[in-house]
């Protein structure tokens, strides 16, 4: 079954139990709901999730609707999970990027927050997307829509206000920094092109004066062509890039191939679209910003 056919069906079956009266029972990690001491949030995925944690603090609890190791462009979610968001305060989502969540979001009559109305996508088509969603690839985007949650939070939990206006006020103040370092660090790189799996960098790119260019496009499913290939081989040659990057969630199978042909190496770029345990964005960009280093030839 196709993973449109499968949304329907889930999307379905939710409305048919909400239709009939089934109650949702919170589950032991939900904390009470605004009105008693707190928010409970639902977030689409890490980075949402990251930032509503920050935001949040003692005065929240977030649930992540993509569990860790998931590809959050292949999000199903069952019926069951779409009743327990009748409970959730408020559910974090990037608009378009997975169709799930908005239909549950509608079943439901949730209260929600599109990242699109707090920071610029930009418009990139390709496969079923017509804009990249990877915006958290850049902190000084990520910045912004802090301070818009923090915003979002006040307004749905008066009480904590003042709390969660000042978490997102310090983050920002962090995810600033990041960026200074990110700046300052890819300021003087003798190369200026990267090559990765698929193009979630587009936005990092364009914030520290790289050029990307992907196997594939925006959708970490496309499989790139025979065409592609050859092209991205020429690039190799022509710009002497030594590193494709490849992805923790995706296969690097092509890629692996393609830098054995051309005589060059492979290393993880993370997109953070989930992190392993013991990691947070923070380490993970910190990460990135060594492994940009090392293939780009900064000094």
């Amino acid at each position: 079954m196709n993973k449109s056919a499968t949304r329907l069906l889930a999307a379905s079956a939710a409305l048919t139990l909400l239709a009939t009266g089934c109650s949702s029972t919170a589950s032991s990690s939900t904390a009470p709901s605004a009105g008693t001491g707190g928010l409970t949030i639902d977030a689409a995925f890490y980075p949402l999730q990251f930032v509503a944690e920050r935001v949040a603090g003692k005065y929240g609890t977030v649930t992540t609707l993509t569990a860790p190791g998931i590809e959050p462009h292949d999000l199903e979610l069952s019926p069951a999970t779409v009743r327990s968001m009748q409970s959730t305060d408020v559910v974090l989502y990037v608009g378009g990027l997975q169709p799930a969540v908005e239909d549950a979001i509608k079943a439901t009559g949730v209260p929600s927050f599109d990242a699109a109305d707090a920071v610029p996508l930009v418009a990139r088509q390709t496969g079923d997307l017509s804009f990249d969603p990877h915006f958290w690839l850049d902190p000084a985007l990520v910045a912004e829509y802090a301070l818009a949650v923090g915003d979002q939070f006040a307004q749905l939990d008066p009480t904590h206000a003042d709390a969660y206006k000042n978490n997102a006020a310090d983050l920002s103040k962090q995810l600033d920094a990041l960026d200074a370092d990110f700046k300052t660090g890819l300021a003087t790189c003798k190369r200026h092109d990267i090559i990765t799996t698929h193009e979630a960098f587009g936005y990092l790119a364009d914030a520290y004066g790289l050029h990307q260019e992907g196997l594939a496009g925006i959708d970490p499913e496309a499989e790139p062509s025979p065409a592609r290939l050859r092209e991205i081989k020429d690039l190799i040659a022509q710009t002497g890039a030594t590193t494709i990057f490849t992805e923790t969630l995706v296969s690097s199978r092509v890629a692996d191939a393609l830098a054995s042909d051309a005589g060059v190496t492979t290393t993880v770029l993370n997109p953070i679209e989930s992190v392993a345990e013991g990691t947070d964005y923070f380490s993970v960009m910190d990460q990135n910003l060594a492994a940009l280093r090392t293939a780009l030839d900064c000094s």
